[in-house]
């Protein structure tokens, strides 16, 4: 069951929040300085690299990995092929999983390796491989790991991983708002000094300002009717949310907050980039998880029935390409489908910025709805 008025009582929701998560929310735009001032310290803003890489490989694991290699690849755009290895195994534990190097890796390529752990075998394995194959290793790990280690022999870039004293003795999840921009921010500032994309420090600072307004506007003592990601979670509870996404920064976020829903508040969700999006999940509007698809649905008991599963639309927008929008068709769809639809669009910015801001409002509104739901 949710609990609305869990949202509107901030003591509840401290205590429900055992592992931290609003905090790690909250504290994003923090994380995003302090990694910024690692990646400085480990001489990234004095690199001089010879040119583009011919390809960035990226490996790590679980969902913050994912979400980097997503989101560089989406900002890196045609300058630069982004590859994320992908990892097999038999379990999704650090001494079973294994990554691999394509075999076309070589001297021209980068490898970057992105771990909220560090204790993987297979990854300081992977670096040894690049170090034989001539390929340039950087790696983001908490410090001390033994993946340094590796890194350090194969003449690699270490950055330490921006983490914060409570999560020293139990790492957050890995779709926790801090894991995240921990990982990503030194890597951004390294493919900044490639020219694969644009993430000076200047930018970085704006990011880690967008992030602090936003959690200003999202945070726990703001109440629903003026929180926009208490705003969402409320609208998901007992929804599949369908997320369609238009925009160069808003796919991957929709992406990403598909997999912190399943993650962090055990919920389903489908995402997927417009306008092909409607057509891929078009069946779903007429369905029975339709909002109209059982006309007897209105006059049932449903005192001793669990609430029936709807399907919602979340649509994300960015800035979409050519001033060309698919959001109009969209809205028609689900509204000729009875659906109901919630949307979320940033302020004007860079794309770094409201790649920010949505990743902000959408980690929030996983939270709120995984803390309401449990309680």
């Amino acid at each position: 069951m949710f609990d609305e008025t869990l949202l509107d009582d901030p003591d509840a929701l401290a205590r429900a929040d055992r592992r931290g998560l609003l905090r790690g929310a909250a504290e994003a735009g923090a994380r995003v300085r302090t990694a910024a001032r690692h990646a400085a310290e480990a001489g990234i803003a004095e690199l001089k690299p010879d040119g583009r890489p011919r390809a960035v490989l990226l490996a790590g694991p679980g969902t913050a990995a994912i979400g980097v290699a997503d989101f560089i690849g989406r900002l890196a755009g045609a300058a630069c092929p982004v590859v994320r290895l992908r990892s097999t195994g038999v379990a999704p534990a650090a001494g079973a999983l294994r990554w691999e190097l394509p075999g076309w890796a070589g001297s021209v390529d980068l490898l970057l390796i992105a771990t909220p752990d560090g204790t993987e075998p297979s990854l300081s394995l992977l670096v040894e491989q690049a170090y034989r194959r001539g390929v340039t290793v950087v790696a983001v790990c908490p410090k001390g790991a033994p993946l340094t280690e590796s890194v350090a022999g194969a003449h690699g870039l270490f950055v330490p991983m921006a983490t914060a004293p409570y999560e020293q003795d139990e790492p957050a999840a890995a779709s926790a708002p801090g894991a995240l921009w921990a990982l990503l921010t030194p890597l951004l500032a390294l493919l900044d000094r490639t020219g694969l994309l644009s993430a000076p420090a200047e930018d970085l600072e704006k990011v880690a300002d967008r992030l602090d307004r936003t959690a200003e506007r999202c945070g726990p003592a703001i109440a629903t009717y003026g929180n926009p990601a208490k705003t969402l979670a409320s609208e998901l509870a007992e929804s599949l949310p369908l997320i369609w996404t238009e925009g160069a920064a808003a796919g991957p976020v929709g992406r990403r907050f598909a997999a912190a829903l399943a993650e962090l508040a055990g919920r389903p969700a489908l995402a997927g980039d417009l306008p092909e999006a409607m057509t891929a999940h078009g069946a779903l509007l007429v369905s029975a998880l339709a909002a109209g698809g059982d006309p007897d649905d209105f006059f049932r008991d449903r005192v001793d029935e669990a609430q029936a599963l709807r399907a919602r639309v979340v649509l994300l927008r960015d800035r979409p390409t050519g001033g060309l929008s698919a959001a109009p068709s969209a809205r028609d769809l689900a509204l000729s489908h009875d659906t109901a639809i919630s949307e979320l669009e940033p302020e004007e910015g860079s794309d770094l910025e409201t790649l920010a801001e949505l990743i902000a409002v959408t980690d929030f509104a996983a939270v709120y709805l995984g803390l309401a739901s449990t309680a």
